[in-house]
């Protein structure tokens, strides 16, 4: 075909194409998922993909997205992330005499909120000791918006360690035994062992000082001042606060929340978009390919090879697939990669297919053109890939689109069934945690409802131009 004429088809073929509303839906969702997939290392984090199948220090766990708040009537802390320009130094390595040296810094956070932060990190204070046996003091306090001061922490460090507050048992103690003045003293001799295991340490730290704090504590909302004292003994001794980080553990994280291991469920919806374009492109192209190749030869070879070719066809097309899919992932566990995925979905994929083109070709090899070129020599191959694989093309292009959304919708099964590739971030691999999890039990929609609703985005992406190419290509349906 020459170039003029090929321009000519292609024109007439997107002028078309335009009247098909939901065909340009379709395209414009593509180029849309298309941007995401390319863009995920920048939308999101480069790093995504090696970090994923590990816990992320510093992320709450299982918590909802930040515009939650929109739509509930007690507003959620959401989560912050500060650094040593978010802080405010009022000693930096100031002598105190006999090699002794201080550092102070203070930070301010204003609780707006009904339910406060989960919890509180101050972690990467780097500190270089010359005497490892003499190690550096740490003092953190509070004051509250009411005016009390509460000590949190008075203890020895070395470098590098995390300050967890509402995890640490001596932070635990301190809220308990200054919180307790206000409550009920029958209720602290009671219950005091529970009340020291269970209560939610910052819900105590951030409440009204009053009756009822430890068991039932209103939030006291306001201006908390913290500040952080740090001592060192040896002239030798120094502190490095460039990497310093303050973590406000939020009750909210980003746009669609974490789940059980504080992961942003937002960046695995996007790098699962690439997934999903590769397998389900992928897989569609190659069963479209082979099926039509298997199906063109059968029928154009005819005879007992047409008959073998069929009971072939057949014989695959018979086979269980999703079972067999299931056999054979989990006999390969742990070891699965993407592409093999690839290969066993196009194995299974091609049968359906290879009968519809057959179909076509049987009526095709008839026509008086392909007589025409098998009188004047023309050779097997010439005549299925010149004569008969054209006519049959238009067919191609319109199942590739329709073929996507299986492919996608079996990956997310084997992945849900945790049977995927491991080493892959894919919207069935977030439903298997979720399912594992107990996401729907617990409540945990956002762990749910985003990877569900991006498969039925890709899967009704490619519907909508598969319908749209088979009414332009095909005659009978363009008069529909």
């Amino acid at each position: 075909m020459r170039w003029v004429d090929l321009k000519a088809s292609i024109l007439d073929f997107w002028s078309e194409f335009r009247r098909q509303k939901g065909g340009l839906l379709g395209l414009f969702l593509l180029f849309m998922l298309i941007f995401t997939a390319l863009a995920a290392p920048y939308i999101t984090s480069p790093d995504i993909p090696k970090k994923w199948h590990s816990y992320w220090e510093g992320n709450p766990t299982t918590v909802p997205p930040t515009w939650y708040n929109y739509f509930t009537s007690k507003k959620l802390a959401p989560h912050e992330v500060w650094g040593v320009n978010d802080v405010k130094f009022g000693a930096k390595g100031q002598s105190l005499g006999s090699g002794m040296k201080y550092y102070e810094f203070t930070f301010t956070y204003d609780n707006r909120y009904d339910v406060p932060p989960k919890n509180i990190l101050i972690r990467n204070i780097k500190v270089n000791l010359t005497n490892l046996e003499n190690p550096a003091h740490i003092v953190i306090k509070v004051t509250r918006p009411d005016g009390k001061t509460v000590q949190l922490l008075d203890t020895d460090f070395t470098s590098g360690e995390t300050f967890q507050l509402a995890k640490m048992g001596s932070v635990r103690q301190a809220i308990f035994l200054w919180a307790s003045q206000f409550e009920d003293p029958q209720v602290v001799a009671s219950n005091r062992e529970t009340i020291i295991s269970t209560m939610d340490v910052m819900s105590v730290l951030f409440a009204k000082a009053q009756k009822g704090i430890l068991v039932n504590p209103e939030p006291l909302k306001g201006k908390y001042k913290f500040e952080v004292q740090i001592f060192t003994f040896n002239p030798g001794d120094k502190v490095d606060f460039s990497n310093m980080q303050i973590i406000f553990t939020g009750r909210t994280y980003g746009l669609m929340g974490t789940d059980y291991m504080g992961r942003d469920i937002w960046a695995g919806l996007v790098w699962g978009t690439r997934v999903s374009l590769v397998i389900g492109v992928s897989v569609a192209v190659l069963s479209v390919l082979i099926g039509i190749a298997f199906g063109v030869t059968s029928a154009y070879l005819g005879g007992w090879k047409d008959e073998f070719m069929q009971r072939v066809n057949e014989f695959v097309a018979s086979i269980p697939t999703l079972p067999i899919l299931i056999l054979l992932a989990a006999a390969f566990k742990g070891h699965v990669t993407l592409w093999t995925i690839v290969f066993l979905l196009v194995m299974f994929g091609w049968t359906g297919i290879a009968k519809v083109a057959r179909s076509m070709a049987l009526q095709i090899k008839e026509e008086t053109y392909v007589e025409a070129a098998r009188a004047l020599g023309a050779g097997t191959g010439r005549i299925i890939f010149k004569h008969i694989m054209p006519q049959i093309m238009p067919y191609a292009f319109a199942s590739m689109a329709l073929s996507v959304p299986g492919a996608v919708l079996t990956e997310a099964s084997l992945s849900f069934l945790g049977l995927g590739d491991p080493t892959k971030v894919t919207w069935g691999q977030i439903l298997y945690d979720a399912q594992t999890n107990s996401a729907t039990l617990n409540g945990y929609w956002w762990w749910v409802i985003p990877p569900g609703v991006a498969i039925s985005l890709v899967a009704l992406t490619f519907v909508l131009i598969g319908i749209a190419m088979d009414r332009v290509l095909n005659p009978r349906l363009r008069r529909l």
